[in-house]
């Protein structure tokens, strides 16, 4: 299963490494993420310059999409050209998004009347666009999910881990990544948070 971290110029670094990291802790279970970019090179909001791992059209054939975050988001769903390249599809692709990319959800027309979860500074944008935003770090219906906050991008993770793989593989990468000493409650706090946020699914 291939997962497509859509990474944009301006990007937050939090928002597609942790996720692109935790998700390939799974490579030896078939899970694998590539970062997804629109040009060869894309360069971080702290003037990191990143080498996309797969063009955009890769969003077409993945079996899992996130859209990341970044401080040009505004920007992004201004371009009808970029944005008609992102050909995604809630009938079988997972599809998520982090802090700012829930505007790229909203215009792609994939929120529909689902509330959303987004950062602080990208709430008031996202509101404008007629969409509820949660004050919670992560919120699901269906196959597609939202995060908000640069370290919800665990949450994100941890979601599409459970959703392809189950629990216990995620529960296996959570628990390598923890700080010491603080395995069992990071665990917990993650997998707390996706089953809260897709409760209203039961």
């Amino acid at each position: 299963m291939q997962v497509a971290v859509v990474t944009f110029d301006g990007f937050n670094e939090l928002d597609s490494f942790i996720a692109s990291a935790l998700i390939n802790r799974c490579r030896k279970d078939g899970l694998e993420a590539f970062i997804t970019t629109p040009t060869p090179v894309v360069t971080s909001m702290n003037g990191v310059e990143v080498t996309g791992q797969r063009p955009m059209e890769f969003v077409t054939e993945a079996d899992v999409v996130l859209i990341g975050s970044g401080v040009k988001a505004r920007d992004v769903v201004a371009d009808d050209q970029l944005i008609s390249r992102l050909r995604l599809d809630p009938s079988r692709q997972l599809i998520g998004s982090q802090c700012s990319g829930a505007l790229v959800l909203a215009r792609l027309g994939l929120v529909g009347g689902m509330p959303v979860c987004t950062d602080m500074k990208s709430r008031p944008f996202v509101e404008a666009c007629d969409v509820t935003v949660l004050d919670v770090p992560f919120h699901a219906e269906g196959n597609i999910a939202t995060a908000g906050g640069c370290l919800a991008s665990q949450y994100l993770a941890t979601w599409v881990i459970t959703r392809t793989l189950g629990e216990d593989a995620a529960r296996g990468v959570l628990d390598y990544v923890a700080p010491v000493g603080e395995n069992e409650e990071t665990v917990e706090r993650a997998l707390r948070a996706v089953h809260t946020g897709e409760a209203a699914l039961r």
